[in-house]
């Protein structure tokens, strides 16, 4: 599976992807570069996915991938599952906005559907 490394190790990485990803849940918008937005946005869709699912197994799954955060993955599985139940994916969408000052990388606002 192909990833993008965002430069930063892996421990880095994946501590960002699920800040950025309890970000996105909790605001249900989040504005960031383009290349995290597109990383985030799997990880939020698994999410939601796991949601719809409602099993013990996946709120487990759910909770160990955002640090065991209570209130992210209640809003996950009892607003976003009911919200999103009859949509096959796709929660997600990303808006090009403009380059940022400082490093003139592409900022892009990631929201839910």
């Amino acid at each position: 599976m192909l990833y993008r490394k965002l430069g930063r190790e892996s421990r880095k990485r994946r501590s960002i992807l699920a800040n950025i990803t309890r970000d996105v849940i909790m605001n249900e918008s989040v504005v960031t570069t383009e290349a995290r937005a597109k990383e985030v946005r799997k990880f939020v869709d698994k999410m939601i996915t796991y949601g719809k699912s409602g099993t013990l197994v996946s709120r487990r799954k759910a909770l160990a991938f955002l640090y065991n955060d209570d209130e992210v993955v209640s809003k996950v599985f009892n607003e976003l599952a009911k919200r999103y139940e009859t949509r096959n994916g796709g929660y997600t969408r990303i808006i090009k906005l403009k380059e940022r000052v400082g490093d003139d990388a592409l900022a892009v606002k990631l929201e839910l559907v």
